[in-house]
């Protein structure tokens, strides 16, 4: 089959112009945005995640594009905190181009094909649980890898009691969340956003603070410091985040462009 302008099934008049010109210059981005993806999910995609198989766990993580690169912003907080262009973006695969496109086609699909995209995780989900629990492993699902939806409403955790759900977010007011879906506030320093922080810290949640690099990370925990009031525990062994303690600060290093943020979201 021949792709073309004409075979594209996604609306692409919200998305950048440039964005839009790359599709349609390219014949393999042409025919990606002419189809709807395979898959939502991946099973143990990053380094970071894969460190969780020594605690027993598998991973799966659903990567979006964030903030407003889809035209529709599904990082609410991303301007308030200042994070988008320290973000995961610009860290690791993040940061090439077809993921970009591979992300940015997965979010249309949950824009505009949203129920066939929920019954698509939803059978990813089981299918991951069977297969970890077939090679002795328990499956951790964090479906905001680089987006900050609240999930909990379109009933995907709640069919699945049984799987760990988890992500990070900068919405302190996610209340009535599903018991097995947790949630770690992702801190940032601007001055404008100190009232979420304030919010999740005062609601007992674990603080995640990505500082300026590893060796401020090693001096806190050596020296057994607190962060907010917070006790400081290392956030870069694992990503296994719900069995961290409630009311403690998780400390992360900057990454990608984030060495060189001087928004506040970096802490140091």
């Amino acid at each position: 089959m021949k792709y073309s302008a004409e075979t594209i099934i996604y609306d692409l008049s919200r998305i950048a112009p440039e964005t839009r010109a790359a599709i349609l210059a390219s014949a393999k981005y042409t025919k990606w945005f002419s189809q709807k993806p395979d898959a939502m999910l991946r099973l143990d995609g990053s380094t970071k995640v894969i460190k969780g198989n020594k605690l027993g766990f598998k991973t799966a993580i659903l990567y979006l594009a964030p903030y407003t690169m889809s035209g529709v912003n599904v990082c609410a907080n991303a301007l308030l905190a200042k994070c988008f262009e320290p973000c995961l973006k610009s860290a690791g695969r993040g940061a090439m181009k077809s993921v970009e496109m591979s992300r940015l086609r997965k979010t249309l699909f949950f824009l505009q094909f949203k129920d066939e995209c929920i019954a698509m995780i939803k059978a990813e989900v089981a299918l991951f649980e069977k297969r970890a629990a077939k090679q002795g492993f328990v499956l951790l699902v964090r479906l905001n890898g680089t987006s900050d939806l609240r999930w909990e409403n379109y009933g995907i955790m709640q069919a699945y009691p049984n799987v760990q759900f988890y992500d990070y977010t900068k919405l302190a007011n996610r209340k009535n969340v599903p018991s097995n879906y947790d949630l770690t506030f992702s801190y940032s320093g601007v001055p404008d956003f100190q009232k979420q922080v304030d919010l999740a810290i005062a609601a007992g949640m674990r603080l995640a603070v990505v500082f300026r690099n590893r060796a401020m990370v090693n001096s806190m925990l050596a020296n057994g410091e607190s962060f907010r009031g917070l006790p400081v525990v290392d956030g870069d062994d694992t990503d296994v985040r719900h069995i961290d303690p409630a009311s403690s600060a998780v400390a992360l290093y900057a990454k990608g462009l984030g060495k060189k943020d001087q928004s506040g979201f970096v802490v140091g």
